[in-house]
């Protein structure tokens, strides 16, 4: 049975211009590195200080990745083929969008060439391995699985189709399980019309913005989108030849930086699970100027634009097992589907916030009791001292407790317990941020 996949793709891939040599003069190869303006925005020669991505694999689940790619070779891995049902995952065809899953590698592993890789694209996790999965027409269950099984702890999916198919959810679900994270690209027609899989809960859901930050006007939207990154005009590998570069846009790039931020994150925090790992990157996103007053979770913003430094550098609690992730079927028993306004934790961490609160009315109780102890004992010691002085009326230069009531006691946590709040939940006052943020 074949699927419609409208677009099958979420790039727009530029043609006109678009495919330049990367072997050019040196002059044009800094022109090249000055197009990649993602970088520059999300402060990538800073966040290369503390995180690489190394040793940490991303499945690229797309229509075939170039490994001899002059930019990436070395850093691509043996691969699975659905469509072709083998193990050579390089695209096929002479056009351009031949070239999507290649161009989608080079965003997240690029590490150009040259000097020091000067030249060509280098992608925002360049030390990052990626696993190319060609994927078939039967949905995507057999390539997530397939990722899950082969070492890979980031999914990056720039496709969609429109059916739900059970096991595709199934697969999503058994990702999750595995401590896998998926991105997907909410699509490219400006609608309200999020499909799979980037509309199954446990998705971590991205949109796309230009280069002031405003969103892009072909990105679509819905209560699933958790993230958006840049999506216009962005510089990557080109197809076919091992040497070209190509332009483009869409919600497909937007997914692939999302992704090697995460590999970022995985590098740097490997004990954190998914959900913590996207927590990292919601809790630390910004919104432009032009966003103002908008409320969080926005459906087109979702918690704002990655920023890859503060989500690395920023003393972030960790957060419960799916963070912002809903999850639902067989995830339900440890965190059930919270709804689609993407505003829900998991259930072990409302839990865990009731055994908190609980804790802390029990240490306030106890606190009282002995204060209130204390409080006996100076009277004791007060009445004592008094009898000793001549009683009441006498020289003691304490005061008759007896005579005068005892100040109400208060709990001294009372005023530090805050009400437990999913902190996924609508923030009618989102932080708001420089973007692109300064060096």
């Amino acid at each position: 049975m074949a699927f419609e996949r409208t677009l099958h793709t979420l790039s727009v891939t530029a043609l006109t211009g678009a495919l330049i040599l990367a072997a050019a003069p040196a002059t044009f190869a800094d022109q090249t590195r000055r197009d990649q303006w993602a970088l520059d925005a999300l402060q990538a020669e800073s966040v290369w200080k503390v995180s690489t991505g190394k040793d940490v694999t991303v499945a690229v689940i797309d229509n075939g990745v170039n490994r001899d790619h002059i930019d990436l070779k070395g850093n691509v891995l043996e691969g699975r083929d659905f469509e072709d049902n083998d193990d050579d995952a390089s695209p096929e065809g002479n056009n351009s969008g031949s070239g999507h899953g290649t161009a989608m590698a080079s965003i997240i592993a690029g590490h150009g060439h040259g000097q020091e890789g000067d030249d060509g694209v280098k992608g925002l996790a360049p030390d990052a391995k990626i696993l190319p999965i060609r994927s078939g027409t039967e949905g995507y269950a057999d390539a997530i699985r397939y990722a899950v099984d082969h070492g890979a702890s980031i999914i990056s999916v720039s496709e969609f189709q429109t059916q739900d198919l059970p096991q595709d959810r199934e697969a999503v679900t058994y990702a999750l399980a595995h401590n896998v994270l998926i991105v997907s690209g909410s699509g490219n027609n400006g609608s309200a019309n999020i499909q799979f899989p980037a509309k199954y809960p446990g998705v971590l859901t991205v949109g796309g913005v230009d280069s002031s930050g405003k969103i892009w006007d072909k990105s679509n939207y819905g209560p699933e989108v958790l993230l958006t990154a840049p999506a216009t005009r962005i510089v990557h590998a080109g197809w076919p030849g091992n040497n070209k570069l190509s332009i483009g846009d869409g919600t497909s790039d937007a997914t692939a930086f999302v992704s090697a931020a995460a590999a970022l994150l995985r590098s740097k925090f490997p004990d954190l699970t998914a959900g913590q790992i996207a927590n990292r990157l919601v809790k630390t996103a910004v919104t432009p100027a032009s966003a103002k007053g908008i409320s969080l979770p926005d459906e087109k913003y979702g918690y704002g634009i990655i920023n890859p430094i503060n989500a690395l550098t920023k003393n972030i609690p960790a957060g419960s097992k799916y963070g912002p992730l809903k999850v639902s079927g067989e995830g339900a028993s440890a965190a059930p589907n919270v709804g689609a306004s993407g505003a829900g934790e998991a259930a072990d961490s409302e839990k865990a916030d009731q055994k908190q609160m609980l804790f802390f009315v029990v240490l306030g109780v106890v606190a009282l009791v002995v204060i209130g102890l204390i409080v006996l004992l100076i009277v004791k010691l007060s009445r004592r001292n008094k009898n000793n002085n001549g009683g009441p009326g006498g020289p003691s230069s304490y005061p008759d407790y007896g005579q005068q009531p005892s100040p109400p006691q208060q709990n001294p946590y009372q005023q530090q317990i805050a009400p437990q709040q999913n902190p996924y939940q609508q923030q009618p006052t989102p932080p708001h941020g420089q973007w692109p943020p300064q060096q």
